[in-house]
């Protein structure tokens, strides 16, 4: 199994604010939509009721306290408790966990990649990224996001990898 993590995050590790991201970086998502299609994406409820739409090329893991919540939709599969989306995980495929907060905090133990999008610049949000223990990751890539008029915080593309022990 291939679990990462996708997320962009403030300077102060904020990700977002009432369910919404604070920034607007098209540069951000063009590279999350490189990552993710033709994978599996897992998220939360929040997070899966923030999107647009349901994305396209990308099944959707929804992972949800809410005994009740459904969708009805060939591209998502809802699920209630850690030990269910684990049992849905083929070994040989890659998963990305796209938020939110609480999700990335409970699977992040597990993952072994992690894509990060830093914006450097602080914002004030409701909703943070846990501060990782640096110690414990590899930096596989460290490249300078371009600003232009799309564009217009200054950000990094990095890929974290879990040291083997």
């Amino acid at each position: 199994m291939s679990l990462s993590i996708v997320v962009a995050m403030s300077k102060n590790h904020v990700i977002g604010k009432d369910n919404q991201l604070l920034w607007h970086l098209p540069s951000d998502l063009k590279e999350f939509k490189k990552i993710t299609t033709g994978h599996t994406i897992i998220m939360g409820r929040k997070t899966f009721e923030s999107l647009p739409s349901i994305l396209p090329e990308r099944h959707h893991i929804v992972l949800t306290k809410n005994k009740e919540y459904q969708i009805d939709h060939e591209q998502v599969t809802v699920v209630h408790a850690i030990g269910e989306l684990l049992s849905l995980i083929e070994w040989d495929k890659q998963y990305f966990v796209i938020g939110g907060g609480e999700i990335y905090k409970m699977l992040l133990p597990l993952c072994e990649t992690i894509y990060v999008t830093k914006i450097h610049q602080e914002f004030t949000g409701d909703t943070v990224f846990p501060v990782l223990n640096l110690s414990e990751w590899d930096i596989l890539k460290e490249e300078e996001g371009i600003m232009d008029e799309k564009n217009t915080l200054p950000h990094t593309f990095m890929t974290l990898q879990r040291k083997t022990t």
